[in-house]
């Protein structure tokens, strides 16, 4: 068993397992609750497989067909990779199962497919060492997204699928000019090549911000993200989960990734310029969900404000590298979880009373105390409250923060903390008062009440966890070499 445990190419597995799963869900529609779950869970013991690879061995290789980098196809998987291919996993998993309880049969003939497309999409993005190979998972990704929220049809869903297309086609067509400038001077796009080349030049920091800007935007930062609340707002709510959790962290996994290897020693101003973007989406985002009557809504904007944590990190880890980078890998672990269960939450209310107007919950936590429970894990999360992943997340960022005097970023920290109380504790004052007009309701399906309350629980948990996340995001020291070379720099 060790030996399969070692030799199997688990890179490869990840791949080609939800591509197979997709395609043969597409060809047998009748089977496709079991055959997807079947695929997921084939995933999620793959991530273990690759994680038990790297504990022994450390950083993953793999040159698909024998051919080396540049020539061929180079797969590779550090701690950072593991650590979004297990969440990709957990979170993937448990809307599978929401899903399974959500759409009828016809609805879930037509998610099954594209869902595990863009699982292959996922898990390719975080494999990848070659900046076209990047560029083609970076594409296809946000294809299957677009399709996934047109799914819900009718004059809204298709708007908000319209609006993230144009942006999803724009964003890569600025990275594709990025990669093709970084090309076009160094004549490699591996990134192990590229990062012992690349040095400061006008088409080096052209590159940069095209590439930067095509990423921004995917990823919704803050002024760039008016696709995400109408996408939100139309597509199912399992679509909204996976949007939330993990498609937007996607391009932020891809910008740090680039950042960390090829971009931070010729940045200059622009780590400074991510962090007043960062700041500028945790308060609007913040105030703008505030000002939501909708759940959905106000937890679409709720994702604005916390992708603005993410950027933080960026000017902070010029001064504190490692603790900076942690804190930002652990908020975005923490908030892929409690925002995949608040999304679901939203729609065991939308299931239950037919509408997710916050002034009309009519005593949910009496009659949905399971859904009400999630909704309020999730935000002890979001908020920062021990003792969830949230708030190790926060605490390594204030950490930072104060470590080099940044006293502007920890009152941000803190302000954004009891802004997303503000807002939360609106969506759960209501849901314990009697509506001033009752709706008709339906049964909620038990699993979809608990697979909403079991991510939640996941991210709460995920505070007891920091001893065992942190040393796995050290594998391959993604972060140890940012924080090396600069002190060599210094």
């Amino acid at each position: 068993m060790g030996d399969f445990l070692l030799t199997m190419p688990w890179a490869v597995v990840l791949i080609l397992l939800p591509l197979v799963g997709a395609i043969v869900c597409f060809l047998w529609p009748k089977n496709v609750n079991q055959l997807g779950l079947v695929t997921l869970a084939g995933v999620f013991l793959s991530v273990v497989g690759l994680g038990a690879w790297l504990l022994e061995n450390g950083v993953y290789h793999h040159a698909v067909g024998g051919w080396n980098a540049p020539l061929g196809i180079h797969l590779y998987a550090d701690g950072l990779s593991l650590v979004m291919l297990g969440i990709t996993a957990l979170v993937g998993l448990f809307v599978s199962v929401y899903a399974t309880a959500y759409f009828d049969r016809v609805q879930s003939e037509q998610f099954w497919p594209l869902w595990l497309f863009l699982l292959t999409a996922l898990n390719a993005l975080f494999l990848s060492a070659d900046m076209f190979n990047l560029y083609v998972t970076l594409e296809l990704l946000g294809l299957s997204a677009v399709a996934l929220v047109a799914l819900a049809g009718g004059k809204a869903a298709l708007n908000g699928a319209m609006r993230y297309l144009l942006a999803s086609l724009l964003g890569s067509l600025l990275f594709l000019f990025g990669v093709a400038l970084l090309y076009h001077t160094y004549g490699s796009l591996d990134l192990a090549i590229l990062s012992e080349q690349i040095e400061a030049s006008p088409t080096v920091w052209m590159a940069l911000g095209l590439i930067s800007a095509g990423l921004l935007l995917k990823t919704a930062l803050f002024p760039l993200h008016f696709w995400l609340p109408p996408a939100h707002a139309s597509a199912f709510s399992p679509i909204s989960a996976l949007l939330s959790a993990l498609v937007v962290k996607a391009s932020f996994y891809l910008l740090l990734r680039l950042w960390l290897e090829l971009f931070w020693p010729i940045s200059g101003s622009v780590a400074g310029l991510l962090g007043i973007l960062g700041v500028m989406a945790i308060l609007w985002g913040s105030l703008q969900a505030l000002r939501q009557t909708r759940v959905k809504m106000l937890v679409a904007y709720s994702t604005v404000a916390q992708i603005g944590y993410l950027f933080l990190a960026f000017p902070l880890a010029m001064g504190a590298g490692v603790t900076a980078w942690n804190a930002v890998m652990y908020l975005a672990i923490s908030h892929a979880l409690a925002k995949a269960a608040m999304f679901m939450a939203a729609g065991n209310l939308l299931r239950f009373g037919g509408h997710d107007r916050i002034a009309d919950l009519d005593q949910l936590a009496q009659r949905l105390p399971l859904t009400v429970a999630a909704f309020a894990l999730a935000g002890v999360s979001l908020i920062g409250l021990p003792p969830s992943g949230g708030f190790i997340g926060k605490w390594l960022l204030l950490e930072a923060a104060l470590m080099q005097g940044r006293w502007d970023l920890a009152v941000v920290i803190v302000l954004g903390g009891v802004l997303a109380a503000m807002y939360l504790f609106k969506v759960l004052g209501y849901a314990f008062t009697e509506a001033s007009t009752p709706s008709k309701v339906t049964a909620v399906p038990v699993r979809m009440e608990w697979a909403a309350l079991l991510l939640a629980s996941g991210a709460i948990l995920l505070g007891f966890l920091a001893p065992l996340i942190l040393p796995l995001l050290a594998i391959g020291t993604p972060f140890d070499a940012f924080s090396s070379a600069q002190e060599v720099m210094s």
